[in-house]
């Protein structure tokens, strides 16, 4: 679904929202991987508990990111909305080094996550 009403104070929430360098940096992980926790967040980005649900909260209160919880945890995601606006701000940024080191975390943190889930389902297999 596309955003068809871009008010001035719906902008302007978008654009507040990518002032700040760690939102966008949470932005871009969002929009390049889909639903990420708090926990996946600070572990790639090296901040604080605090320091990411702050930015998480105001990007939610903004309207630009969606929460869904499934048990303990929440997953955070871009709202279809915004999806083309976000997409149009990161083309701009597709060459930023930090940007680019911090998929590159993600990568490492998701071939890890997936290494442990192998060993631990065939732990479970050889039993």
């Amino acid at each position: 679904m596309r955003l068809k009403n871009f008010s001035l104070s719906f902008g302007s929430q978008i654009f507040k929202s990518v002032s700040e360098e760690s939102r966008i940096r949470i932005l871009h992980l969002l929009y390049k991987n889909g639903e990420l926790t708090i926990s996946d967040l600070e572990h790639i980005l090296e901040f604080t508990q605090t320091k990411t649900s702050r930015h998480i909260t105001y990007l939610k209160n903004s309207g630009i990111i969606n929460a869904r919880k499934i048990d303990q945890w929440v997953f955070y995601s871009l709202r279809e909305e915004v999806e083309d606006i976000i997409h149009q701000v990161f083309e701009f940024l597709v060459k930023d080094i930090t940007l680019q080191k911090d998929q590159e975390t993600y990568e490492v943190l998701l071939s890890n996550r997936e290494l442990a889930q192998n060993r631990f389902q065939n732990k479970q297999f050889y039993k």
